[in-house]
């Protein structure tokens, strides 16, 4: 059935690897194709459910199959709107989105379909099933249900135009960011302007100055130019002006467009998602987030995230009082937070003698990039490889297979590292091209796209990355590993498909983890001219900087999790969004340092508003907490090669084909504790026995 699929979009295929043949795609063709694969779907779906007693080999696995056809003719459009954001791409984009999110609901709507499954699980042959398979059919049945499938005939239909509208007024969301953020830029023309920057700073903006023919040095706000003011640079008034755009992105507020401005958009969104959770019969959109999550309830997330607050608040007051006094040391007596940045780089360096510029010279992109490579080859025994001949879309993308012990091709991946301002969206991301699937002829491997948006190499040298960069790597590439090492032969559940959202994040932060080890470290973090390993002060340094400012960090996160949270708990259709007047309650009770009244930090909150984090931005939270205790069990073991081999198997080969705490349980054979956590940021004395108090739930 895929043949012909194959056909349309010229895609290659090498050792049960498909790739889309980006040399040749077209948007109108590929929406062309879309359109004819929904259409052959639904024909196809009417045969399927005129069987009087289906069975997992004429149910499930041919509508595999058609969910296969779907995801390669509209992966590449969906791809494409992230990382190649032209016109063309767009429109096919915004195009094909309400007619795939029609086909989606209609099959979660579907009774008949609904009916077929509920039968195969009251089947007697149900009881022989895999536990994945068994997963499979119970998953299905839960999304029916969370879907509106028991609503009454209007309620249903309702249901419907709800979920249509939102993914429009989503995708929406995350263009005005995109586009607000892309339509600015502040030219410079006087470098006095700009002491304290970086050289590579202060070059990459002048490439950018000349790319539009203009004299100077152009600040944008994409992530590394806008990191580079906000962090670096000595002249108090640019920073503010920097800040002020950056934090009222596609809002009322700031320098921008109003036509991009989010304010409409967020209301209708969190109308509708509340709107969508009353009629399954729930009070409010945080209940059906979580109906798919590890957590228990809202209060059980809301108890969590004020503990980890209580924790942090007193040790960020004292790492705010160092900052007001060294910004007072420079006549500063109102410390705002565009001096943040500033004031915790300047302190770094006096307390650590620790600087991103100094780093940066260990960290070229191509050494971290298999020195990453050599890590993953120790811990999980496969090999990475550069693959040839692989179409992309943009030269800077390069493609690499994974390889067993005996070279056997088990996976693949697209690596998109640097920031592209005019056509690129900021932010890190791994995102699934094709997933494991067991076929007939064989295992159809994973291939995964990971993208990231470093500052771009300097003429004559490689990219140099901050440290800050080098996490991001290892944390996108630890979503790969998710994806990529599953050994689930059912693609519902392979990856992390079927994973509950709140632990999709325990590889990639477990993956951070290593960035701080010496014994990785020497892998590759080596000065790009002269060879010479990074010293072992500055190792230390770094392990050091860690814990600089984790109080301040951690109520960051809290305080962004409390906001999500509690703005689709409490919505109230007679209040309306109160965006604003939550988020200030939030600040109320956790944060440290208020932001000015302009700020419209949730205007650009892609993650709640178009991502999938909605009612579960804790998820970070909860998953640093996983992820430090699996990597605690590295460190109680001495690294020894078998604690990478059980993780694999544990947790990255099972990927959803159970729920996450039962694959958490087999690594670390108990519940997950929080002491790693706290002894990782440095919000407890070190310790290493459990206790119970440092027992966590959610």
């Amino acid at each position: 059935m895929l043949a012909p699929l194959l056909i349309q979009f010229e895609s290659k295929t090498i050792a049960m690897l498909v790739f889309p043949d980006y040399s040749t795609l077209k948007p109108d063709a590929t929406l062309a194709a879309l359109e004819a694969v929904l259409a052959d779907n639904r024909t196809q779906l009417d045969a399927l459910l005129k069987q009087e007693t289906p069975v997992w080999e004429s149910l499930v696995e041919p509508l595999d199959a058609m969910s296969e056809a779907v995801s390669r003719s509209w992966g590449p459009v969906s791809h494409l709107f992230g990382v190649w954001s032209t016109p063309e791409w767009r429109a096919a984009y915004n195009s094909a989105l309400p007619k795939l999110t029609e086909y989606g609901v209609e099959l979660s709507q579907n009774e008949s379909l609904f009916r077929a499954y509920e039968s195969i699980a009251a089947s007697p042959v149900f009881a022989t099933f895999s536990t994945s398979r068994q997963k499979v059919i119970q998953d299905a049945l839960r999304d029916f249900r969370l879907s509106g499938i028991a609503l009454p005939a209007d309620q249903k239909a309702r249901f419907k135009t709800v979920s249509l509208r939102l993914s429009e007024l989503q995708a929406k969301f995350e263009e005005n960011v995109m586009d607000g953020a892309q339509a600015y830029g502040h030219l410079v023309t006087d470098a006095a302007e700009l002491v304290g920057m970086t050289a590579s700073a202060l070059e990459a903006a002048r490439e950018k100055a000349q790319a539009k023919k203009q004299e100077g040095w152009l600040l944008t706000l994409d992530f590394p130019s806008y990191d580079a003011v906000i962090s670096r640079a000595d002249n108090r008034a640019l920073r503010e002006r920097l800040y002020t755009a950056y934090a009222t992105r596609a809002s009322d507020q700031g320098p921008h467009d109003k036509t991009h401005d989010n304010t409409a958009l967020m209301a209708e969104i969190l109308g509708l998602r509340h709107e969508q959770a009353q009629l399954l019969g729930l009070s409010n959109f945080a209940e059906l987030s979580l109906a798919t999550k590890m957590a228990e309830s809202p209060a059980a997330v809301e108890t969590f995230l004020l503990e980890l607050a209580e924790r942090a608040k007193s040790r960020a007051l004292t790492e705010l009082d160092e900052l007001r006094a060294m910004a007072a040391a420079d006549g500063i007596t109102d410390l705002q937070p565009w001096d943040m940045a500033y004031y915790s780089e300047r302190l770094r360096e006096q307390t650590l003698g620790l600087t991103d510029e100094a780093l940066r010279p260990y960290f070229p992109y191509p050494q971290v990039l298999q020195g990453l490579f050599d890590l993953v080859h120790s811990l999980f025994g496969v090999r990475i490889e550069p693959l040839q001949g692989v179409a992309t879309w943009h030269p800077d993308v390069s493609v690499y297979a994974l390889k067993d012990a005996e070279g056997r091709s088990t996976g693949a991946f697209y690596l998109d590292p640097y920031s592209r301002p005019e056509t690129k969206r900021g932010g890190a991301w791994m995102d699934e091209c094709t997933s494991r699937r067991k076929l007939a002829d064989g295992i159809q491997h994973p291939v995964a796209y990971l993208v990231c948006n470093f500052t771009p190499p300097a003429p004559g040298q490689p990219a140099l990355l901050t440290h800050d960069e080098v996490l991001t790597l290892f944390h996108e590439f630890g979503h790969g590993l998710h994806h990529l090492l599953t050994q689930v032969d059912e693609g519902a559940l392979a990856g992390i498909r079927g994973v509950e959202w709140d632990a999709v994040e325990l590889p990639s932060q477990f993956m951070e983890n290593w960035c701080y080890e010496p014994t990785t470290l020497k892998l590759f973090a080596r000065h790009w001219q002269t060879g010479a390993p990074m010293p072992d002060a500055m190792i230390e340094q770094l392990r050091q900087d860690r814990q600089f400012q984790s109080g301040l960090a951690t109520l960051r996160q809290v305080e962004f999790s409390l906001f999500d949270l509690r703005l689709h708990r409490d919505f109230d259709a007679a209040q309306g969004a109160q965006v604003l007047e939550t988020l200030n309650k939030v600040r109320d009770e956790v944060a440290v340092l208020r932001p000015p009244s302009f700020n419209r930090m949730p205007w650009s909150f892609g993650h709640i508003f178009a991502g999938g984090y909605s009612a579960g931005y804790y998820s970070y939270k909860w998953a640093e907490v996983l992820s430090s205790d699996a990597f605690a069990a590295f460190e109680e073991s001495g690294f020894k090669p078998e604690t990478g081999t059980h993780f694999r198997d544990s947790i990255l080969a099972a990927g959803g084909s159970r729920p996450a705490m039962e694959s958490f349980i087999e690594f670390r054979q108990r519940k997950p504790e929080i002491d790693a956590l706290l002894r990782h940021s440095g919000l407890s004395s070190t310790q290493t026995a459990s206790t119970a108090e440092n027992h966590v739930a959610i």
